[in-house]
């Protein structure tokens, strides 16, 4: 079974976090069962980027994006070359680390505040 590492991140989990998931889980599935409350205001359904994650170490082991994904992340806050939507970053069997971006564009939250 894969560790996933999620990095320090002061709303989502301010002190980080090691979990333990199943090879297959997407990455949000696996942060959500962990206590990882990462927004994912489409219901992980690749319609937004507000699970979007930066893979620190670990990405090429994850599933391939899909061109859908790819097109959505051009939208996400902090791009980087190796940017994920955590609903659609399905985990191998190597560990993972990922950083959740500080900003995310969440139009469901913003509207709730």
């Amino acid at each position: 079974m894969p560790t996933l590492r999620i990095l320090p991140h002061r709303d989502y989990c301010p002190d980080g976090a090691t979990l333990t998931a199943e090879a297959g889980v997407t990455v949000c599935d696996a942060m959500i069962a962990g206590g990882v409350e990462i927004d994912h205001a489409c219901e992980k359904s690749c319609a937004c980027t507000t699970c979007h994650v930066v893979v620190r170490e670990g990405y090429a082991t994850l599933g391939e994006a899909s061109e859908i994904e790819e097109d959505l992340l051009d939208r996400a806050w902090g791009l980087s070359p190796t940017s994920r939507l955590s609903c659609q970053a399905v985990l191998g069997s190597a560990d993972v680390t990922v950083e959740i971006p500080r900003y995310s564009i969440n139009h469901a939250r913003e509207a709730s505040h």
